[in-house]
């Protein structure tokens, strides 16, 4: 008999890679897919980070690296978020992992304890959830629609806490609405938090600099709760380094000792190339870094003009990341031909399958009423993806 263990059967699939593949699926049979489905840059990653990697290998940066992540790397994490954030840290309060999406996983199952409560608004990434439940947590979720711009207020925030609660995750800007959290909006949350000490924030920055408003806002710079703070970030989004994996938290020394320990168990040190090709990403020129970002802010543009342009769609304007979050609602219960289109899921499949445009349904974000569509890609590719699916979403009645 193939028994699967309890802790994983628990656990459901990734949407975005299983939307991923199967598109990958459809054009492999010569269909001419529009992927709209994957947050990543289309980007390649900048010139003289890869020549700082060339280098690391030609001066064999080959060996395991310390769990924890070089001390060069960890110092130039500390001078970024000290220039560039204005919170002080020193290198034994970072961590870096292979990629962000492990920080967040290591800070859950450093903190959370079984039967403990974490509080995850919605929408949400679809592993936060995932990763709580690994962890034996149960997921508290808050829900924030259209409506209040996809962000969750103070009042939300108290009415979710209990004496079970252990962590908030907060994803600004978010993945996948686009949402970020204002200075003011950031203050109300901290004040609620300050109320109740025994509640930790892991806080998911890693669109910090894909950004429409100006400056970044860490919920890590409210004295009363920068002890609880768990930062996440890395290098994925802001210098097009998906592939690198590498990314860092910044916490309490406890909280970082905590997670390299679980790390030294279960993954070691993150690549050394990819840590020396990271550690120029932040010491380097940031001028890629505003020449991404602007591109981004024109898409945003782009499709969210074009969307608004289709009837039935209810738009809102994402301030950060590269993600737009229609809800589609209005078109439940609405059929063309033998397709039926009950809920996001059933939509979603039916843009991949008819239309040929790739999304994710909101059902695995945490918001039945709407999806998820990526703007990191060409201009074209915008023009010509929104165009197939106001096209097929007018056929259904």
């Amino acid at each position: 008999m193939n028994t699967l263990s309890d802790r994983l059967n628990s656990l459901s699939p990734s949407a975005t890679l299983a939307m991923s593949q199967k598109s990958s699926e459809l054009k492999a049979q010569g269909i001419d897919i529009i992927n709209l489905s994957v947050g990543e840059p289309d980007f390649n990653t900048p010139d003289h980070i890869k020549e700082a990697a060339k280098l690391a290998i030609d001066e064999n940066y080959s060996r395991y690296s310390p769990v924890m992540g070089y001390p060069a790397l960890r110092d130039a994490i500390v001078a970024k978020l000290k220039n560039e954030n204005g919170l002080n840290y020193t290198a034994a309060q970072i961590s870096c992992s292979n990629g962000a999406k492990q920080c967040v996983c290591n800070a859950v199952l450093a903190l959370v304890n079984k039967g403990d409560e974490v509080i995850v608004p919605a929408p949400y990434w679809v592993s936060y959830t995932e990763m709580v439940k690994l962890a034996e947590g149960t997921p508290v979720i808050v829900r924030a629609g259209i409506e209040q711009d996809f962000k969750i207020t103070p009042a939300q925030l108290e009415a979710a806490i209990t004496p079970k609660t252990k962590a908030l995750i907060l994803c600004s800007p978010s993945n996948p609405t686009g949402s970020v959290y204002g200075k003011e909006e950031l203050k109300g949350l901290a004040e609620v938090l300050a109320k109740h000490p025994q509640v930790y924030v892991i806080a998911d920055e890693i669109y910090e600099h894909i950004n429409y408003i100006g400056h970044h806002e860490s919920i890590a710079q409210f004295a009363d709760i920068k002890d609880r703070v768990v930062i996440i970030n890395g290098v994925s989004k802001a210098y097009a380094m998906t592939g690198w994996r590498i990314g860092f938290a910044a916490a309490p020394e406890w909280i970082i000792k905590g997670m390299n320990k679980l790390q030294g168990q279960y993954t070691s040190g993150p690549c050394s190339v990819s840590q020396k090709a990271a550690e120029a990403a932040y010491s380097g020129s940031q001028v890629c870094v505003e020449e991404m970002r602007q591109a981004f802010e024109r898409r945003r543009n782009l499709i969210v003009k074009l969307c608004k342009e289709i009837p039935g769609l209810e738009v809102n304007v994402p301030q950060g990341a590269f993600y737009l979050f229609p809800k589609c609602s209005s078109f439940f219960g609405k059929s063309a031909g033998d397709r039926h289109i009950n809920n996001a899921d059933d939509l979603a499949m039916y843009l991949l399958e008819v239309g040929h445009v790739a999304c994710v349904s909101g059902a695995a974000f945490g918001d039945p009423d709407c999806f998820r569509m990526s703007y990191a890609t060409s201009d074209e590719n915008i023009v010509e993806a929104i165009r197939r699916i106001k096209e097929v979403l007018a056929v259904l009645k």
